[in-house]
Parts: structure tokens; C-alpha cells; sequence
């Protein structure tokens, strides 16, 4: 038996969050800590944590410094996180592949193993 697609989704890229934070890095060459925490609606804290997971897996780098006087974080992808994300997108694309085929199937209607038979 050929192994579904979802066994090959990465935990540490496929949490809502963490696929956000790569897809948003992924449109430019680095993006600044309070642009990501904005666009994905988050909270400092919660951004910082999810960066924690995404810099100890080696998918991006976090530089501080400053612009004029005001301190800033910078986030950038690395060759690492560029391929994680390449991947995971690859595998979505071949669970909707998968999933498609099966809509094709079935006429686009699946009631699935749950349906009960019409009373007679």
C-alpha cells in the first residue's frame, strides 16, 4: 500500500502559525518581527514562541539590531527553511491530488462510511 500524503506533513511547518510565519518570510528576502506579528494577528509572545520552534528546527535566523534608534528583530528564512516549506507545499499539493481523484470518483458527492441506509 502506497503511504497516504498526510505522513509526510512536518509538524514543526504544517501548525497554522509556524506555515504562516514561512510563507510570509518566504515573499521577501526578511521580514520584521512586528510586520509578522500584524499580518498573522498574533501576540508578541505567541510570535516569539513560534519563532523559538521554527530557529531551533534551523528554518530561520533572528537578527537584532537597530534602524535609527529603534530596536528591531528580523526574520529570514534559511536554505533549510526554504526546503521545509518547498516540501510541505509539495505534499499539499499531493493530498489534494489524491483527494480530487477521489471527488472525480464519486461525483463529487461522498457521504462517507457514516451514511445510514433510507428507511424502507
Amino acid at each position: 500500500m502506497t503511504e497516504h500524503p498526510t505522513s509526510s506533513l512536518d509538524d514543526v511547518v504544517h501548525q497554522r502559525v509556524r506555515l504562516g510565519i514561512l510563507a510570509v518570510a518566504k515573499e521577501a528576502r526578511r521580514v520584521e518581527f512586528t510586520f509578522l506579528r500584524t499580518t498573522l494577528g498574533l501576540t508578541a509572545g505567541n510570535l516569539s514562541q513560534h519563532l523559538g520552534v521554527l530557529e531551533k528546527a534551523g528554518l530561520v535566523t533572528i537578527d537584532k539590531g537597530y534602524e535609527g534608534k529603534r530596536a528591531r528583530t528580523w526574520i529570514q528564512l534559511t536554505k533549510a527553511g526554504k526546503k521545509a516549506l518547498h516540501d510541505e507545499i509539495a505534499t499539499l499539493r499531493a493530498l489534494i491530488q489524491q483527494l480530487e481523484g477521489v471527488e472525480e470518483h464519486d461525483g463529487g458527492v461522498n457521504p462517507g462510511p457514516a451514511a445510514a441506509p433510507s428507511p424502507g
